[in-house]
């Protein structure tokens, strides 16, 4: 009977088989992909880890034990359009993406002139004083509730693009840029409380271009697609998170760039942008799903880069497995009038 290994975080993905059929694999500790037995969706696994009272490690592994294992190329299908979104819900409506801004604190260099400026600065925008906000108290001691973040909703479920899929950018908007962000994924127990079920990265991917021309237009920027995956990293984040965002074009390198995440790189706990998502009962649901993205300092926008059709974006870190990429497409958007009853 085939093992797994236990030394080390598991990481989740979804998939699609050839026949049509869909799966959940896990790779273990010793980089082996399998599928794990007896759940069609991470949904439902975390569904029976919480009613048995285990982790999501323990009952795959448990599960795993009892069963011979079908190993799967975990990269042959991404590279094949087989692998889903990690997370979804039968009924996307019951999944929510929303996000939180001004949370990463960058390079040194560019921590250090944001300090310099913070202090010698008498008139700050309000991004600058939200910035500040979290730099003082976002990251307050263990068992307490500190600054609230910026935060957005980006939309439901129906917004989600899989692993390369295309991010489609409806033809209204005026730019369509990538965010490269750490993503917490999450259900709601039958009791109202929120489960983490783990870690990906993610697209946030937003309309740059509009939220720049008034910054209260930023909910507007947000209501575009994102996509996140391959892979869920389960159990506890590394602080400090080193990786890189890219974008191709033709086949070659337009702008490639480090990006920096975990708690060591940011100005506010994950604890506690978790406690003000979560302190909303609309949020507390029973069985809906949560994607929440944690924010980024590292954007090709602000560097220049005009993204066009057919551009790739790929972001890769190593904790998280395979890498994500998306092509980004634009689509017409709809004429709408509302008809009166």
């Amino acid at each position: 009977m085939s093992t797994v290994s236990v030394s080390a975080p598991l990481r989740l993905a979804q998939i699609r088989t050839q026949g049509g059929w869909r799966r959940v694999v896990a790779t273990g500790g010793d980089g082996v992909s399998f599928i794990v037995p007896g759940v069609i969706s991470v949904q439902d696994l975390a569904v029976s880890a919480i009613g048995a009272g285990r982790t999501l490690t323990e009952e795959v592994h448990l599960r795993a034990g009892a069963a011979e294992l079908e190993h799967v190329d975990l990269k042959a299908l991404a590279a094949a359009g087989g692998v889903l979104a990690p997370l979804d819900h039968p009924d996307p409506a019951h999944l929510y993406v929303t996000g939180t801004g001004l949370t990463h604190l960058g390079s040194a260099e560019g921590r250090d002139q944001m300090h310099r400026k913070l202090k010698a600065a008498d008139d700050l925008t309000d991004s600058m004083k939200m910035f500040r906000k979290g730099l003082e108290g976002g990251k307050p001691p263990a068992g307490e509730v500190g600054v609230q973040p910026e935060w957005f909703y980006k939309g439901d479920g129906s917004i989600i693009a899989a692993p390369g899929a295309p991010l489609e950018s409806p033809s209204f908007a005026l730019d369509g840029g990538e965010e490269p962000e750490i993503v917490g994924l999450y259900i709601i127990g039958p009791d109202g409380a929120p489960w983490r079920i783990g870690f990906s990265l993610g697209n946030e991917f937003s309309d740059h271009v509009t939220e720049r021309e008034n910054y209260l237009y930023l909910a507007h920027s947000k209501l575009r697609v994102c996509s996140f995956g391959p892979e869920i990293l389960v159990g506890a984040l590394p602080d400090d998170i080193r990786g890189t965002s890219r974008i191709r074009r033709g086949g070659t390198t337009l702008w490639e760039k480090p990006f920096l995440s975990g708690e060591a790189n940011m100005s506010h706990a994950l604890a506690n942008l978790e406690a003000h998502h979560f302190k909303y009962g609309l949020f507390r649901r029973p069985g809906d799903l949560h994607v929440h993205y944690f924010g980024t300092a590292t954007l090709s926008f602000s560097d220049g880069v005009r993204t066009e059709p057919g551009d790739v974006f790929e972001i890769e870190a190593e904790p998280f497995g395979l890498p994500l990429a998306n092509p980004l497409a634009i689509v017409p958007a709809p004429s709408v009038s509302v008809r009166v009853l």
